[in-house]
């Protein structure tokens, strides 16, 4: 028996920590490609007032990215084939990642 009795199932009760409107219901895949391809005034107008801020597009778009290398399919590879346009050279990378990723799956 472990001597921790840990519970993490309480309801949310702070509403500051409440998914956003349109985030709540949408699988992994769906918000990584709405997040890879999110321009910055998008980003801004969407987490004003969220610590999501402190992560900045590029850290989303970036993970966005290793999302889909680690879960994507050959319908994600058009979002991640434009993201290797992406402003930012760290999205850019885990972009190409992502694409190998999926590829070795398709062949596999």
């Amino acid at each position: 028996m472990c001597p921790w009795n840990v519970s993490f199932t309480t309801a949310l009760r702070e509403p500051a920590f409440a998914a956003r409107d349109g985030l709540a219901s949408r699988d992994a895949r769906a918000l990584a490609r709405d997040f890879l391809t999110m321009s910055q005034s998008e980003f801004s107008a969407r987490f004003k007032g969220s610590a999501m801020k402190r992560a900045k597009r590029r850290g989303l778009a970036r993970n966005a990215a290793v999302v889909l290398g680690n879960v994507g399919t050959m319908e994600d590879v058009p979002v991640l084939e434009a993201a290797l346009q992406h402003d930012e050279l760290l999205v850019r990378d885990h972009a190409t990642f992502a694409l190998r990723q999926i590829m070795a799956r398709s062949i596999a």
